[in-house]
Formats: structure tokens, C-alpha cells, sequence
């Protein structure tokens, strides 16, 4: 009946959903993971309106990317606790509050706390997608839904960069750079006006409190690790970044003997150390940490070679990205069609695919050198999103499907965690070798070919070796 409060129990998912549900929840995953992108196009227009310094600019990405990795498995088990819809739809007010603070920054200062509160926003709305997906629908359709998640994840990583480009160079009503966060308020006001409507409450079982303690240090180990990799790679590795990630290590410790304790006790760990007893969630979730590595990283390292490197506009850049796009989106409805199917072999194929793409890429980039035309990249660019978009999706479905549909939510958290926090590590990671090779060719633009094709070698390896993994996973087979 419609206005009255439908709420699912873990394991037995509503009737009949409406694609909706599916619609409004992809809508929030769309806007963080594209603001997640979308600002790095940004970055040298708002050095010059808001005067901002190198620090304070590198804080508007990495302040959101932290805020966002750190908080993604609290989000998920608020939503267990809580309900998934009442946490995505509070998420959501916060993101759309964050991003109409950052539209409206008069100073940089305000702006990197905007982008802080959007990232913390996004963590606790994002988890709840998968939650809900994995709650409300069933069977065929399940799988289909975790498909177009993968594809909307893809896309909007893709067409972060053309979005952010065409934005900024529409200049509409003259606010520059700020319409690439003034278009999130619209979105997530549409949304919300449909979520109840559409999308049935939920919950997980095991505790009925938060655990505080788990939950700060989960935050501040995750915190410190994603900010030491991505500050020691822009600030040449200096002593404190390895203090913070040895103190990383020994909270990770502290952090591990906390949840087996409260599990051990019966008192609703954060993360349930159960959940990991399942071999096809555990070596999914390291794959999918193997795969968003070589996925973000490639996307930072692409930008830089055609807009230092070839002297491309934001908006030209966007342009040569479309073909990734367009190998992702094919690849994404040709798995949709055997969602039902998830086979592990069938996955480990999409990495793979990654793998020659990149060597194609590499090849290409060595061969034009500055002379050659980047529209020759286009081939070699198809056959990457054709690897993207035979693995995200599909990769997604394999993971969730080895977990219990009562930490629906605490999975996805954690799922999620691999996938931001894999894509944020990898920019430092793709750091450490692109910049050193870049600085040992003279650091000028003719440089940039070279410095790109070493960076996509360790690529090419990670995309082996999440192949590798997926396949050591004990994959499903098609359903009866």
C-alpha cells in the first residue's frame, strides 16, 4: 500500500521489484563515483579563481578519496543496523548539502572541507547500492542489477573526464568549474523524491549497536593508509608517510583482534570475521583490490599523457576516452546477457582482455612517439574498456554472490572499500614509476610517451594477476 513502511528481512527479498529501486540507487552511484574523477579536470581552474596552493588543490581529490575509502564499511553496517534505505536516503541529503557547499566555496579552504563532507556523504550512501541490490532482487534478475551496477561504475569513471571537460568548457551562467558539483543538487532532489516510493526498507541481523570501537579503527587505519600512498607519491616519500603506514600495520593488528573478540563474545562486530570463511568472497575481494589498482591508476596516468604529454584540452582528453567508453559499454551488454551465469573462468577472461589492451596501448604510445596522431590510440583504448567491461560488472556478481544475505550491506562495504580504495592506491602506485621515469627523461612533454608506456608494465601484471585470482576462486555455474 502505498505511504506504508515496507521493510525486507535479511534473506527474503520483496516481491516483484520495480526497476526504480535499481534506477534511483544507480543514480547515487553514478554522482560519487563521477565526483570521484570529475574534479581532477577541475583542479587547474580552481587554482586560479580561489588562488589555492599545490597542497591545498592535491586536498580537494584526496580529501574526498579518503573521506570516501575510510568510511565505506561504517556506512555499510550502519545500513545493516539502521536500514539501508533510511542511510542511502540520508547519505544522499548530506551528498547533495556537500555539494551545494562546494559550488558555492568562496575560498579554497571551505571547498577542501566540502569535498571531506562529500566523500564521508558518499560512504555512507554507496554501500547501501549493493545492500539493497542484493536484498531486493532475486535470481536472473540479481545478476542483471549487479551488471548495470559494474556498467554505471565503468561509466562514470569513463565520462568523468569528458563530463568534467564539457562542463567547464560550457561555462554555463559563467560558474566554471562550480557546475560540476551545482549538477549533483537536482540529481539527488529527483532521487530522493523517488526513494521511498520505490525502494523497500531493509536490514541485516548480528548486533543491534554500532561497535564504536571497530568502527574508529577500521576508519583510521583505512584513513591512513590511503593518505600516507597518495601523499608519499606527490611529496617524494618522506619519513613520516613510512611512520604512518607502519602505524597502519599495527592498528590493522589492534583492529583484527578487536573483531574476532567481539565476534568470539556474540557482540556484533563491525565486520564479521565469518564472512571471510567464504573462499570465493575473499579471493574475489583481493582480485577486485588487483583489478581497481590497474583500472584507477590507468585512468590518471591517460589523463596526464594526453593533456601534459599531447597538449590536449580537458575537453580533447574527454574525447579520446569515449572510445574506453565504448568498449566498456559493449562488453557490459554482452555480459548482461549471461548474468545468470556467472562462471569464474568466464570472468577471469574480462583481465585478461585488460592485459592486451594496455600492451596494445603501450606499443601504440612507443611507436606515435609525439609525432604520431593520438586517434591511433582508439583501437588499442576499444580493447581496454572491452577488458573493463568484461570484468567490473561480472567480478561485482561473483563476490556478492559468496556472501550471506544477512551482511548484505557489510559486504558491499567492504566490496566497495577494495573497489575506492584499489582505484585511490593505484594513482599512488602508477606515481611511484611514472614520475621518476618522467624526471629521468628530462620531465619536458616529449617525455611523456615514454614515461606512460613503463607505468602500463606493472599494469599489464596486475591485470595477469587478477585473472589469476579470480580463477584460484571457486566461481558459480549457471543456474538450474
Amino acid at each position: 500500500m502505498e505511504g506504508r513502511e515496507r521493510t525486507v528481512a535479511a534473506g527474503a527479498p520483496a516481491a516483484a521489484p520495480s526497476a526504480g529501486a535499481l534506477l534511483v540507487v544507480l543514480v547515487g552511484t553514478f554522482i560519487t563515483v563521477l565526483d570521484f574523477f570529475i574534479a581532477n579536470v577541475a583542479v587547474p581552474a580552481i587554482k586560479a579563481d580561489l588562488h589555492a596552493t599545490a597542497a591545498q588543490a592535491q586536498m580537494i581529490v584526496v580529501g574526498y578519496g579518503v573521506a570516501f575509502t575510510s568510511g565505506l564499511i561504517t556506512g555499510g553496517r550502519l545500513g545493516d543496523l539502521y536500514g539501508r534505505r533510511r542511510m542511502f536516503a540520508l547519505g544522499m541529503a548530506l551528498f547533495m548539502v556537500a555539494s551545494a557547499a562546494c559550488s558555492f566555496a568562496p575560498t579554497v579552504t571551505v571547498l577542501v572541507v566540502a569535498r571531506i563532507a562529500q566523500g564521508a556523504s558518499a560512504a555512507l550512501m554507496v554501500p547501501q547500492v549493493l545492500g539493497i541490490i542484493g536484498t531486493v532482487y532475486t535470481g536472473a534478475a540479481r545478476d542483471r542489477a549487479f551488471n548495470v551496477y559494474g556498467l554505471v561504475i565503468g561509466l562514470a569513471g569513463v565520462f568523468g573526464q569528458f563530463i568534467g571537460g564539457a562542463l567547464i568548457s560550457v561555462d554555463v551562467a559563467g560558474l566554471s568549474w562550480r557546475t560540476i558539483f551545482l549538477i549533483n543538487v537536482p540529481l539527488c532532489l529527483l532521487s530522493l523524491a523517488c526513494t521511498r516510493r520505490t525502494i523497500p526498507e531493509s536490514r541485516g541481523q548480528g548486533g543491534t549497536r554500532l561497535d564504536l570501537a571497530g568502527a574508529l579503527l577500521v576508519t583510521v587505519t583505512l584513513g591512513l593508509v590511503v593518505f600516507a600512498l597518495l601523499e608519499g607519491q606527490e611529496r617524494d616519500w618522506p619519513v613520516w608517510v613510512w611512520e604512518s603506514l607502519a602505524g597502519a600495520v599495527v592498528l590493522l593488528a589492534v583492529t583484527v583482534w578487536h573483531l574476532r573478540r567481539k565476534a568470539a563474545a556474540g557482540r556484533g562486530p563491525l565486520i564479521e570475521p565469518g564472512m571471510f570463511r567464504s573462499r570465493i568472497f575473499s579471493t574475489g575481494l583481493v582480485a577486485t583490490v588487483v583489478y581497481f589498482l590497474a583500472m584507477g591508476s590507468f585512468f590518471f596516468t591517460l589523463a596526464l599523457y594526453l593533456q601534459l604529454g599531447r597538449g590536449l584540452s580537458p575537453l580533447e582528453s574527454g574525447l579520446v576516452f569515449l572510445a574506453l567508453g565504448a568498449g566498456y559499454f559493449g562488453a557490459s551488454v554482452v555480459s548482461a546477457r549471461f548474468a545468470a551465469s556467472v562462471n569464474a573462468r568466464r570472468v577471469a577472461a574480462g583481465p585478461l582482455v585488460l592485459a592486451v589492451g594496455y600492451t596494445a596501448i603501450a606499443l601504440t604510445v612507443q611507436d606515435l612517439g609525439m609525432s604520431g596522431h593520438v586517434l591511433w590510440l582508439l583501437p588499442a583504448l576499444l580493447v581496454a574498456g572491452l577488458g573493463m567491461g568484461l570484468t567490473t560488472g561480472p567480478l561485482t556478481n561473483l563476490v556478492l554472490g559468496g556472501a550471506v544475505p544477512e551482511h548484505a550491506a557489510a559486504a558491499s562495504g567492504l566490496l566497495n572499500t577494495a573497489q575506492e580504495g584499489g582505484a585511490a592506491v593505484g594513482v599512488a602506485v602508477a606515481g611511484t614509476v611514472f614520475f621518476p621515469v618522467l624526471a629521468d627523461h628530462g620531465g619536458g612533454a616529449g617525455a611523456y610517451p615514454h614515461a606512460f608506456a613503463v607505468t602500463l608494465i606493472p599494469l599489464i601484471c596486475l591485470g595477469v594477476l587478477a585473472s589469476l585470482l579470480v580463477l584460484a576462486a571457486p566461481g558459480r555455474t549457471a543456474r538450474k
